[in-house]
C-alpha cells in the first residue's frame, strides 16, 4: 500500500498497529489460495487487483464521495435495499466481517457462544481495524437473527446504526409490515443525505443493479459448464467483490470475465478435469477473506459450481420488475423482490429447499456440502429440513459446521474426502 493510504487510515483513526498486521496475513494467504491455481483466467488480474487495494483505492473512492456531498451507508445484508441507497447519492458498502482475527477485540464485550460473523464485525468496529466503518456515515443493520440484533443495540453505542425489521413469515400481513420498513428506510435514507427520492433516480438506481445481477447469473451459469471454465474460489471473490467495488466498473469487469469463460467453454478449457466430482455449497455466507471451505474441498480435487447463499445465488438471481409507471409501484416492485430472498430467517421456508435442489440440477452437481457457522442458529436448525428434503430427493447431502479458524482444515478434508 502507498503512503498515501497509511495517510488515509491514521487520518480515519484506524489502530495502525492492528491493521498493518490484518494486511500482512491477507497478503500472506491471498497468493496461497489464489496464485497458485492452474489455467486460471487471465480477466480474474482485475480482481486480484481489487484485493491488493481493498483498504486503499476504494475507501479513497469512498471519501472523495462524501468529500462531494455523497453518503456511505455500510451493510451487512441482502436485504438492505442497494436501489434506494444509489438513488440518493448513496454508496452500499459490506462492511469488514470474515476473519477470526477482529474475534479477540469483540470477545471482550460478547459471548464466545455467539456466530463468528457478528463477533467478527464487532471487533473489526471496536478495535477500529476496518477503514469502512470509519468511513460510513451510518451503519445499516437488520433483523435476521437475535445475535445481530442484540449485537446491533451495542454497536450503536460506538457508531450511528439504523436497524431495519425483517418480518420472519411470508404472508400478505408481513408484506405490509415490510412495505411500511421500506417506506421508513427511505425517510431515514433521505434525511442522512438530504437528497429526495425521485421516480428517475430510482428507475436509474434499478436499472443499473439489475444489470449487475444479469451479469453475475450470466457468469455464475457458465459455471455448470462440463468441465467447468473457472474455478469456485473465483467464482467465490466475483461474488464477494459485488459487496465492495463500484456497481458500474465491477459490472464491466465481470462481464469481462463472462466472455472469457465462454471462450473456454467452447474450447471445452476448464479448470479441474472433466471426470472430477462436481459439489455445489448451501448455507451461511461467506465474507472476506473466508475462502476455507471452498479452499479445502478444491484443492482435494473437486470442483465448487455453485453456493446457494447470500454471497451467491440468493444475491443476484431475483430481479426488481422495471416496469412501474409511478414512483410507489417502483417502489412496490423493490420491495417485492427483496422479500422473495429466501433466507433461513423465515419460517416456514420451503422455497428456499426448493432453490437448492433448482441449483443442484442446474449446475450438474454431484453432491451438496451444507456449510454452517457456529451457532449461526437460524441455519443450523433448518439444515435438518435441508437433509431430509435432499435425502427424499435423493441427493448426497454432507453437513458441516465450522468458524474462522484453520484449526479444523485436514478434519474437514477428510469428512469431505469420505463424502466423495
Amino acid at each position: 500500500m502507498s503512503s498515501d493510504s497509511r495517510e488515509m487510515w491514521a487520518e480515519l483513526g484506524l489502530n495502525m498497529g492492528k491493521h498493518d498486521e490484518l494486511l500482512s496475513i491477507l497478503g500472506k494467504i491471498y497468493p496461497e489460495i489464489y496464485h497458485k491455481q492452474n489455467n486460471r483466467p487471465k480477466s480474474m488480474t482485475y480482481f486480484d487487483f481489487v484485493i491488493s487495494e481493498i483498504h486503499g483505492l476504494r475507501v479513497k473512492e469512498l471519501i472523495d464521495h462524501k468529500n462531494k456531498g455523497g453518503k456511505v451507508f455500510g451493510t451487512f445484508c441482502l436485504y438492505v435495499p442497494d436501489e434506494i441507497i444509489n438513488a440518493l447519492n448513496g454508496i452500499s458498502i459490506g462492511l469488514c466481517a470474515g476473519t477470526d482475527f477482529s474475534i479477540p477485540d469483540a470477545e471482550t464485550v460478547l459471548p464466545r457462544n455467539l456466530c463468528a460473523l457478528i463477533k467478527s464485525f464487532y471487533g473489526f468496529k471496536s478495535a477500529k481495524i476496518c477503514p469502512y466503518f470509519e468511513v460510513a456515515d451510518v451503519v445499516i443493520g437488520e433483523t435476521t437473527c437475535d445475535g445481530k440484533t442484540k449485537t446491533y443495540e451495542l454497536l450503536g453505542n460506538i457508531h450511528p446504526v439504523y436497524v431495519i425489521e425483517i418480518p420472519h413469515r411470508k404472508n400478505e400481513e408481513s408484506f405490509k409490515l415490510w412495505r411500511k420498513e421500506i417506506d421508513k428506510f427511505i425517510e431515514k435514507a433521505e434525511h442522512i443525505t438530504g437528497e429526495k427520492l425521485s421516480l428517475e433516480n430510482l428507475r436509474n438506481a434499478v436499472k443499473m443493479n439489475n444489470n449487475k445481477r444479469l451479469t453475475l447469473q450470466r457468469m455464475n451459469s457458465l459455471r455448470w459448464n462440463i468441465p467447468t471454465p473457472i474455478s469456485g474460489k473465483d467464482a467465490l471473490l466475483i461474488n464477494q467483490v459485488a459487496f465492495y467495488d463500484d456497481v458500474i466498473r465491477f459490472t464491466d469487469s465481470v462481464s469481462k470475465v463472462a466472455d472469457e469463460l465462454e471462450e473456454r467453454v467452447t474450447k471445452k478449457e476448464g479448470t479441474f478435469p472433466t471426470d472430477a466430482v462436481r459439489l455445489m455449497t448451501s448455507g451461511t455466507p461467506y465474507a472476506i477473506p473466508n475462502w476455507k471451505l471452498h479452499h479445502v474441498v478444491e484443492t482435494s480435487g473437486y470442483p465448487v459450481v455453485a453456493e446457494e447463499s447470500c454471497v451467491g445465488s440468493r444475491y443476484f438471481s431475483e430481479l426488481v420488475n422495471e416496469n412501474a409507471d409511478s414512483l410507489d409501484e417502483l417502489i412496490d416492485n423493490i420491495a417485492k423482490r427483496y422479500f422473495n430472498i429466501h433466507c433461513a430467517c423465515f419460517t416456514p421456508n420451503d422455497e428456499r429447499l426448493d432453490d437448492i435442489v433448482d441449483l443442484y440440477k442446474k449446475s450438474k452437481a454431484k453432491g451438496i456440502i451444507n456449510y454452517t457457522l457456529n451457532f449461526c442458529t437460524p441455519y443450523l436448525v433448518e439444515s435438518q429440513k435441508i437433509k431430509e428434503r435432499m435425502n427424499k430427493e435423493g441427493i448426497p447431502f454432507l453437513n458441516l459446521e465450522s468458524d474462522y479458524g484453520m484449526g479444523d482444515v485436514e478434519q474437514l478434508a477428510t469428512r469431505i474426502q469420505a463424502f466423495v
